[in-house]
């Protein structure tokens, strides 16, 4: 025997209910009258109707949006509308509610009878049509899923046979996916990784380092340092919607040659300091023999000249070894506005010479550094004598000291050339010199390269901000009162 479709009657009129589930029932539907909106709400969820009528009103409730409601939960139920009173507005407004049928008084049974068939039918085919979508998108998604185990098997040897370590986290530094160098790395003996936090599941300080300044920190590079001597150069690369990626690939042996590099340039220095002093001392006593002619004179002062050139550059570059060497571990409290406003002094002439406009400020309560006062006065000095050489005449300088919770920010900034976009992620190497430099403006290129090594010895930051055109700004990171 056939199950007869379920139909609800929701009418406050007695009568109407009464012989629209009589002509329902004599069609052979199941027909039942609900008195109010919870029993029609209960009815719905426990029964599943195939089809309701809705009066205009009902239990207190406007039959449009008692209608509105129920589409919402259920999209394909079909509904008809039964008004008291006709008007071509309310069946205009139950076709845009998405209401399938309207009825008004003047309706009979066989009018009820025909318009509940025509409901019902277009359910049903609404109903195939959906079942339809459904199994091709089911199978579409079937193919997919094979497309993309295939393209992850692919994925997965590919990563497997890269020789930098890859590692991909998601959004809470959980990892994702890690390939098989990533163990061979950190000595993790095939342990799993996938579904662990990082920190958790690689136990290393630069890592973590690196994680925790993933997020905020402007640099991305990072040096991952092991007892055996190998070093790894990590880069952070967010990935939107998923987290981010870790690649680390194996520097230890660029590392080698720049400590070999690093030690033959310590060594030249060092050797070249006393034949250097013995040119001085000879030019002396050559002037002491007897008189010397101005075209002597003028050469003797060339020389001198050379000489003492030389002879700093020999200096920046024992300097640069002593620093990288970690050799000067002196520290104590240093006010580091009273070291920037001595520079300043210092440079006082070179600045009323080239008529610049000096802007210096300070902002909160600045305070001290645990630092090398030495230290600290010639990266001060550095990066004003470099502001001050590259602004042209007439031109302006800017520093600011801000204090921020325990850090201390320097700012330095000029107006000179700028330094092109693809150069200045090179700017703190040892002999870099920009492209575009002045060709009066000498220097050895080592003033920032023993910048950045001050302030890495102090476990601070410092990078550049410039436009080509505009100017530069240096910005140092030190922290405070860190002892």
């Amino acid at each position: 025997m056939t199950k007869q479709d379920f139909i609800l009657l929701a009418l406050d009129t007695f009568s109407a209910a009464d012989w629209m589930a009589r002509a329902l029932r004599s069609a052979e539907y199941e027909a039942r009258i609900v008195q109010d909106q919870s029993e029609l709400s209960e009815a719905i969820q426990k029964t599943i109707p195939a089809l309701i009528v809705v009066g205009d009103t009902f239990d207190g409730a406007d039959g449009f949006a008692l209608s509105a409601e129920i589409l919402e939960r259920f999209p394909t139920l079909p509904i008809i509308l039964y008004v008291e009173n006709s008007a071509p507005t309310l069946a205009q407004r139950a076709v845009r509610a998405g209401i399938g049928g309207y009825l008004d008084s003047s309706a009979t049974p066989e009018t009820l009878v025909e318009e509940t068939r025509r409901a019902l039918f277009r359910a049903r085919r609404l109903g195939d049509w959906l079942r339809g979508e459904v199994k091709r998108t089911t199978a579409s998604l079937e193919k997919k899923a094979q497309f993309s185990e295939s393209e992850r098997n692919k994925l997965t040897a590919i990563l497997a046979n890269i020789q930098d370590g890859i590692l991909v986290l998601d959004e809470t530094h959980h990892i994702l996916l890690a390939n098989k160098t990533v163990s061979e790395i950190f000595r993790l003996n095939g342990n799993p990784l996938v579904g662990r936090h990082v920190k958790d599941a690689i136990q290393n300080a630069d890592l973590s380092a690196l994680v925790d300044r993933a997020d905020d920190d402007i640099l991305k590079y990072h040096e991952i340092n092991f007892p055996d001597g190998r070093v790894y150069n990590a880069q952070y690369t967010p990935l939107p919607r998923i987290g981010g990626a870790i690649t680390m690939q194996d520097i230890s042996y660029l590392k080698e040659i720049d400590n070999l590099k690093s030690d033959f340039v310590h060594t030249v220095s060092h050797d070249l300091r006393s034949p250097l002093t013995a040119v001085l001392g000879y030019m002396e006593l050559a002037e002491r023999a007897g008189p010397l002619n101005e075209a002597q004179k003028e050469y003797f002062e060339r020389l001198r000249a050379s000489v003492q050139h030389i002879t700093n550059l020999v200096n920046e570059l024992l300097d640069l070894g002593r620093l990288e060497s970690g050799i000067d571990a002196r520290r104590e409290n240093v006010d580091l506005e009273n070291i920037v406003k001595y520079s300043l002094t210092i440079f006082e002439d070179q600045i009323k010479k080239k008529n610049l406009k000096l802007f210096y400020q300070t902002e909160g309560v600045i305070k001290p550094l645990h630092a090398n006062p030495i230290r600290i006065r010639q990266m001060i000095d550095n990066l004003i004598g470099n502001a001050v050489k590259y602004t042209p005449p007439d031109g302006s300088i800017s520093l600011t000291i801000e204090a921020q919770e325990d850090q201390i920010i320097l700012s330095v900034g000029d107006s000179g050339p700028g330094i092109p976009v693809e150069e200045q992620s090179r700017v703190f190497e040892k002999f870099f010199r920009a492209s575009n430099r002045p060709d009066h403006v000498e220097g050895s290129g080592l003033g920032l390269a023993i910048v950045k090594s001050i302030v890495d010895s102090h476990q601070g930051r410092v990078w550049v901000e410039s436009k080509v055109g505009v100017g530069s700004t240096f910005i140092v990171l030190l922290p405070a009162n860190s002892a």
